[in-house]
């Protein structure tokens, strides 16, 4: 089987958080295959038309986009099983329980507050890469 390299998908509406992300994991994997879109519906769009093996390893969603937001995609592909092996992180400037809950509760693996720093976005970068190896 060839080898292929770490493929993410990143929804985020902010293309300054978008780079900054992209920025951050391709320093440490520079051969990842980043797929980004900047609303959910594109993302949603993107998923339905992969084939199996050409699903990301990661899905990475920021809370508030516009047309469809990050919980809402979780819903929409929550009950589709091919979907169920992919770690979903969202991403946030929110903390507010309430989104917390409604992302972990529609399938995320986990919700994260955007960091403010590089320091602790070199270490967020770390951990959705992590996320990949142990898919």
């Amino acid at each position: 089987m060839k080898h292929t390299s770490v493929k993410i998908l990143i929804a985020d509406d902010d293309l300054e958080d978008l780079e900054l992300i992209e920025d951050a994991i391709l320093s440490i994997e520079p051969e990842a295959d980043l797929q980004k879109f900047t609303n959910g519906k594109t993302a949603i769009d993107y998923l339905n038309a992969s084939l199996d093996q050409e699903l990301p390893c990661l899905i990475v969603l920021d809370y508030s986009m516009p047309e469809i937001n990050g919980s809402q995609v979780l819903s929409f592909i929550k009950d589709k099983a091919r979907y169920n092996p992919i770690p979903k992180v969202v991403l946030s400037t929110s903390n507010a329980p309430l989104h917390i809950h409604e992302c972990i509760s529609n399938g995320a693996t986990e919700y994260v507050v955007k960091p403010d720093n590089m320091k602790d976005l070199n270490a967020l970068a770390h951990k959705l890469l992590a996320f990949c190896k142990s898919a």
